[in-house]
């Protein structure tokens, strides 16, 4: 299927571009934007998750730096985070190659759905520590299977693998929110980019379009970034699942 890129559809992806590259960064979950709109304009499951890739890798290198310069992510310390979770996105990636685009069609809208859903409801569990755990056998678990889980899970789908992180870090480490942000927007970056490079190895990835989308989710990922550390991401939050939501009713109507 060929895309057509008129004049109001350019506006409308770099528009939602933007506003996933600020969310993602505040919060997580700027796939559930992005994702839906190109699948909305046209283009075909497989490359629609190829090309998302291309355009969040940029969000989530400007937002890891970001967070990385303040001091709020330790590259050594999350070592077994990092290498697991590109373990996992590069196995997610080759076998979401594998899925058919009808079963695609049906199935990622109920993923960005349930994932909105719990983006909404869930309760990320609030620390006031900004020290990180003591390193031990147990953490060193922990972010193995972490890693494992939710590099997989990006490999395969994506959207909401940041949320996930910030609320699954607070929880099994105990630290405050910016740390627990810092850490996913770390990993992100990490999926990301193996996982891009499985799709541009497979022929997935609409490079111009991705490059496009890039550039604006890189500037809101940079105001993003800065705005969490200095005012947090609560705020956003309801009118971000209200857009998801709209957006994913629409495409599973579509679909099914």
């Amino acid at each position: 299927m060929e895309l057509v890129l008129d004049f109001n559809l350019i506006i409308t992806l770099c528009s939602v571009s933007f506003l996933a590259g600020f969310i993602d960064a505040v919060a997580g979950g700027g796939g559930m934007l992005t994702i839906p709109t190109l699948l909305t304009a046209g283009l075909p499951p497989h490359i629609a998750l190829g090309t998302n890739k291309l355009a969040a890798t940029f969000g989530s290198f400007t937002a890891s730096y970001t967070y990385y310069k303040k001091q709020l992510f330790t590259p050594f310390f999350w070592r077994y985070a990092l290498y697991s979770t590109a373990i996992g996105a590069i196995i997610g990636t080759v076998i979401v190659n594998q899925l058919s685009t009808e079963f695609l069609d049906k199935i990622l809208p109920i993923l960005i759905i349930t994932t909105a859903i719990y983006t909404l409801l869930a309760k990320n569990i609030v620390n006031s520590s900004s020290n990180l755990p003591t390193f031990t056998q147990k953490i060193k678990v922990k972010q193995i299977i972490q890693g494992l889980t939710l590099g997989f899970y990006d490999g395969v789908a994506g959207p909401g693998t940041g949320a996930f992180w910030t609320a699954s870090s607070a929880i099994l480490y105990k630290m405050n929110i910016l740390i627990c942000s810092g850490l996913a927007r770390s990993t992100n970056f990490v999926s990301n980019i193996c996982s891009l490079l499985t799709f541009l190895y497979l022929g997935q990835v609409n490079l111009l379009l991705g490059l496009l989308m890039g550039l604006f989710i890189m500037s809101g990922s940079w105001i993003g970034a800065h705005s969490a550390i200095k005012f947090g991401g609560k705020f956003i939050r309801p009118v971000f699942i209200i857009v998801v939501l709209i957006l994913s009713a629409n495409l599973a109507y579509q679909a099914w």
